[in-house]
């Protein structure tokens, strides 16, 4: 089996937890009373099995599975955020993959921050960037709160949170056993662990909410599912801003929650990458056609697609989930403009009219 293909699975997409047949007696990274969704060692979705893929579908993928070939190297642009973006307006800077940084009301929220060349356990295999981040380290703002959505590689950069800590120090806002994860790399990371339903408050009248995700976690081979992961609402003057990182799509279920909860959206970021092939990828991650789902049911007036053209992840061809989003925009009667779809370094731009 190629390394580099090994590890894309084992690091980041399931495979790793799945080959070990025997269970960490505990859990290392967190200790609390079971709840509706953590069984004292594990957290789950309730209602759902979370999807486990064994050894035999790692290797059905590994050996019966031909991914597309990416290019070594993808367009990007560079972006030199401002300091602050006053007012109602939104600017989201797409960094690459499911990294962007969010200015809204003199606040700067940065959301999964990946600067590492490879999204991977180890620097010299896995999966590589094929662009460079669209904002350098040194040109980011300073920041209130840094929010981190669970541990897989593609999402939490231990690298780039220690670096943030010393040079853009802020609150790093994370789900329940991440914060052990990233101190252990840095003390220095100020890592605050909430659950699902909790409300933080990052500047006057800016709030994250963390919401779930059908979902998963590991960082290694033995501790699937003992941090937790989710999804998180912005709060804001301007409106509600539903930031999704990975989720399957199930029933729709926590969907149509996130809309009950907070009413109108005025915008989704949605993942429509790494999701091919479906008999594998279903369980954790969405299509474009289950992202136009998503944005449908949360009722959002606009959305922003991410987790898509910087690292390969899985089979399809990196041109592959914006095509197949314009596809199902189109059979789904929504306007283009409404769902839009970015390359790193470049600036959504969201006018907010009182």
């Amino acid at each position: 089996m190629n390394r580099r293909r090994f590890l894309s699975i084992a690091g980041l997409t399931g495979g790793a937890a799945a080959l070990t047949g025997a269970l960490m007696p505990r859990n290392p990274y967190y200790t609390g009373p079971a709840s509706d969704h953590f069984d004292g060692t594990r957290f789950f979705v309730p209602g759902r099995d979370g999807g486990d893929k064994g050894v035999l579908d790692l290797l059905k993928w590994q050996w019966s599975e031909k991914p597309a070939q990416w290019p070594p190297h993808a367009p990007a642009a560079q972006d030199k955020p401002p300091a602050r973006v006053e007012g109602a307006d939104i600017r989201i800077s797409y960094v690459g993959h499911a990294s962007l940084l969010i200015q809204t009301h003199g606040v700067n929220l940065l959301v999964d921050p990946v600067w590492s060349e490879r999204a991977s356990p180890v620097s010299f295999a896995g999966p590589k960037r094929v662009n460079a981040p669209g904002i350098t380290l040194d040109d980011l703002p300073p920041l209130d709160a840094v929010l981190v959505s669970h541990n897989h590689y593609d999402h939490l950069d231990t690298a780039a949170l220690s670096w943030l800590a010393r040079e853009r120090p802020a609150p790093v806002l994370t789900p329940l056993g991440n914060d052990v994860i990233m101190k252990s790399a840095d003390a220095a990371i100020d890592a605050r662990a909430y659950d699902w339903g909790a409300r933080v408050e990052v500047a006057r009248g800016v709030f994250v909410h963390f919401e779930p995700a059908y979902h998963w976690s590991a960082r290694g081979l033995f501790d699937r599912r003992m941090a937790l992961w989710c999804a998180f609402t912005i709060e804001t003057p301007s409106g509600p801003i539903y930031h999704i990182a990975d989720t399957a799509f199930a029933d729709g279920g926590i969907f149509r929650e996130v809309r009950a909860k907070h009413g109108e959206l005025k915008l989704s970021i949605l993942p429509i990458g790494a999701y091919e092939p479906r008999w594998f990828m279903r369980e954790q991650h969405i299509n474009p056609e289950e992202a136009v789902g998503i944005f449908e049911i949360v009722g959002a007036r606009q959305a922003m697609a991410h987790h898509w053209g910087t690292f390969q992840l899985t089979n399809e061809d990196i041109h592959e989930p914006p095509r197949a989003l314009s596809a199902a925009l189109e059979k789904n009667g929504v306007a283009a403009e409404r769902f839009r779809v970015f390359r790193p370094g470049e600036v959504f731009d969201v006018k907010v009219v009182a």
